[in-house]
């Protein structure tokens, strides 16, 4: 039981499924390893959730639409809050200590709709326009790849506030070990999918690169926000490559 507790840790942390009991703040520290197998479980039952749509009878778009919303509601939407805080901050042009004082505002601001839109509508999109067998591996993939960007980001990247945040518990216990099991398991699930998981961890390799340099640009670093739309990011960009394999 005590092995499975960073695990337990993780489903905790990542998802608003139940799991009982008080998860020592020792094994909070040792889940980042365990990231991309919540995002797994996640995935699982986003698609489920998509394929019971369709066997239900309903479009492949009102399908899609479930399988985005419960993709990011077994989250408890806390990355698109994220997305939403990033883009706020981000695209405000202001100084460093302003744009992460913007993003620490609950309120949504037009660039945080914006950037819900951008993140929502392309995933939807996405999955509608594939077969509903490959709509079903993107939604599996999709978090695993996210969850997995997420260790990458918080093991590689500084903090970028002085005080601590919700990621500061995993920053403070990071090890650059927690990487190559991430990776290793991201790797695997995208060789599983055949040729568009390839494609798939190629462009959230890239997406989450290009997201991580900016995030140094603006802010020197990291926060829970930024580590939400990393996920989020990557995602999307999964997504978008499978669709333009299998389309």
């Amino acid at each position: 039981m005590r092995f499975l507790q960073p695990f337990l840790a993780a489903l905790q942390f990542l998802t608003i499924i139940p799991v009982g009991g008080q998860i020592p703040q020792t094994a909070l520290g040792r889940a980042m390893p365990w990231f991309p197998v919540a995002g797994l479980v996640i995935g699982v039952g986003a698609g489920l959730a998509y394929t019971l749509t369709l066997l239900l009878g309903l479009p492949p778009m009102a399908a899609s639409l479930v399988g985005v919303l419960v993709l990011s509601g077994l989250s408890g939407f806390l990355h698109l809050d994220g997305v939403a805080d990033t883009a706020d901050g981000f695209f405000s042009a202001r100084s460093r200590e302003k744009i992460l004082d913007i993003m620490r505002d609950s309120h949504v601001g037009t660039m945080g709709v914006v950037g819900l839109f951008a993140v929502l509508g392309l995933k939807w999109a996405a999955l509608t326009s594939m077969p509903p067998v490959a709509a079903w591996k993107a939604l599996v993939l999709a978090p695993v790849l996210g969850r997995a960007a997420q260790v990458c980001s918080m093991a590689l990247l500084p903090y970028a506030r002085s005080t601590g945040g919700l990621a500061s518990i995993f920053i403070n216990s990071r090890r650059r070990s927690d990487i190559y099991w991430t990776l290793g398991i991201a790797g695997i699930a995208s060789l599983l999918a055949g040729g568009a998981g390839v494609a798939a961890l190629i462009l959230g390799a890239v997406a989450a690169y290009l997201f991580s340099l900016w995030c140094l640009k603006k802010i020197g670093g990291i926060t829970g926000d930024t580590v939400g739309a990393a996920t989020e990011v990557v995602e999307t960009a999964a997504l978008c490559a499978i669709c333009a394999i299998v389309v």
